[in-house]
């Protein structure tokens, strides 16, 4: 059976690199995997969005409306951009920061108020943290994309020393002990 995962962010937030290291710990696990990357204008601050597909045989990397497993979302707006591609029994792992896209900095629009309230009123099960604070507590507000796989990783049977294995080979050795730790936070072991 397939799983389907979903990362949604704004561009510049590492949602790339989160994808890579979930999908290099499932081929490690044996399964096939199919990544891909749906760039909107991710140099601008636009949503980005990549799908992770895993299984015995995955056939396309493309998760339709109704279909993701996880959703897991570096901002809060864009959980609820996405959450129609969430299965009735799915889960959306969210950074509770908030970014504004450009119609909220220009003043056409409202950011909208208790996102995840609404998410949660509607029955979906969401779990929020504020993986900003965590990824500064680890060292860099940039490792907000390793606090996520930490949390994400708690949905998922897989050892945490295989995780960590998945780190070092994806991180660049002079950041490997602050992705580990911002795992670990955001994982919620510390």
């Amino acid at each position: 059976m397939t799983k389907n995962v979903m990362i949604v962010g704004v561009g510049g937030q590492g949602s790339l690199l989160a994808s890579k290291l979930l999908g290099h710990l499932l081929l490690s696990e044996g399964y096939d995997v199919k990544v891909s990357e749906v760039h909107g204008m991710s140099q601008r601050g636009g949503s980005v969005v990549t799908y992770v597909r895993f299984g015995e045989k995955v056939y396309s990397p493309i998760i339709d409306k109704g279909e993701a497993d996880f959703i897991v979302s570096f901002e809060k707006l864009e959980a609820a951009r996405y959450v129609e591609y969430l299965k009735p029994d799915g889960r959306i792992v969210v950074n509770t920061q908030q970014i504004d896209p450009m119609p909220v900095i220009i003043g056409a629009a409202e950011y909208p108020d208790a996102l995840i309230e609404k998410l949660q009123e509607l029955g979906i099960a969401v779990d929020a943290m504020d993986c900003l604070s965590l990824a500064n507590e680890a060292g860099s507000a940039k490792a907000v994309n390793l606090v996520l796989m930490g949390r994400l990783s708690r949905y998922f049977d897989i050892p945490m020393d295989k995780w960590m294995k998945a780190i070092e080979e994806c991180v660049p050795p002079k950041f490997i002990e602050l992705n580990r730790k911002a795992f670990a936070l955001g994982r919620g072991d510390e």
